[in-house]
């Protein structure tokens, strides 16, 4: 797939949201922006249109829009000019759920013939801070505008937009937070049996600052035969020692996973064997008895 470059907007007055710093607002113990930046962890350089803000493990590039609040389209002319290739994912930094098969999916449905590709939401709106951009007819339309208006300021993108020969994506998905009650909603998912614990483990990786590929089933797995086969406090200390051996030993997560996982197996067939032998009174081979 070819390579390519973010540009994420993170400026904005947040007007429905009483004028808190969206970007910054946590969902599922992660801001925002810090989440949209995870979706395109791939881009070869990431572009952020607004003020400094944390970005824990992630290299960005900090740029400002001229004047600051002048609009969407002053910022992602600010983000272009610090991008280089061809290709670039133009990205609102309000999406608790965007992930990087979005990105990926929008990549590679750019045709050959078009000028890029956006999502269209499940409400039939079309999503230009979720797309897929050449960047050349970018830049020509953005200077077509100040060429035409003397100014991006205040200007709406589909100015920029109505210039671009654009495919469309449709999604059943609203990816997108602008009010608080959009936020409560996209906490509330978050926190669904479903996903929790895929969402727990990413947030805590974060906050770590590591980025394992850990396999979840396994490790489940592995707690569910620890806490079944020795003793319930066995599973998180299990899991512990997993972590510490990974990072002693260099082995992955799944290979110290599976050594303790054999080990919870073996421990049950040893605790089935003495529990066999005391009810026949042989206690050969438990420790117990004598030759």
């Amino acid at each position: 797939m070819s390579p390519y470059e973010a540009v994420v907007l993170a400026g904005g007055a947040a007007r429905r949201l009483g004028g808190a710093d969206k970007p910054a607002v946590p969902v599922g113990g992660r801001t925002l922006l810090a989440r949209v930046l995870a979706a395109c962890a791939d881009a070869d350089r990431t572009v952020v249109v607004g003020p400094r803000r944390p970005t824990p493990g992630r290299t960005v590039v900090w740029t400002r829009e001229q004047p600051p609040g002048g609009g969407p389209l002053p910022a992602l002319d600010a983000g272009l000019r610090a991008t280089q290739g061809p290709l670039v994912a133009v990205l609102a930094a309000d999406q608790p759920f965007l992930t990087p098969a979005h990105l990926a999916t929008l990549r590679a449905a750019v045709p050959d013939d078009a000028d890029g590709v956006l999502l269209r939401d499940r409400t039939g709106r079309d999503q230009p801070l979720t797309a897929v951009y050449r960047t050349d007819p970018l830049r020509r339309e953005l200077a077509l505008a100040v060429a035409e208006y003397g100014t991006l300021t205040g200007l709406p993108l589909h100015i920029v937009l109505s210039g671009l020969h654009l495919r469309r994506l449709a999604s059943d998905d609203t990816l997108d937070c602008d009010t608080w009650a959009d936020i409560a909603a996209a906490r509330a998912r978050i926190r669904d049996h479903g996903q929790v614990l895929d969402e727990w483990i990413a947030a805590v990786k974060a906050e770590l600052g590591i980025d394992p590929d850990v396999d979840t089933k396994a490790l489940l797995d592995t707690a569910r035969d620890a806490a079944h086969s020795v003793a319930r406090p066995a599973a998180p200390l299990s899991t512990f020692l997993i972590g510490y051996a990974a990072a002693l030993h260099g082995m992955s997560p799944l290979e110290a996973a599976a050594k303790v996982s054999d080990l919870a197996h073996r421990w049950s067939e040893e605790s089935a064997g003495d529990r066999n032998a005391e009810g026949t009174g042989d206690t050969r081979g438990t420790g117990s008895g004598r030759p």
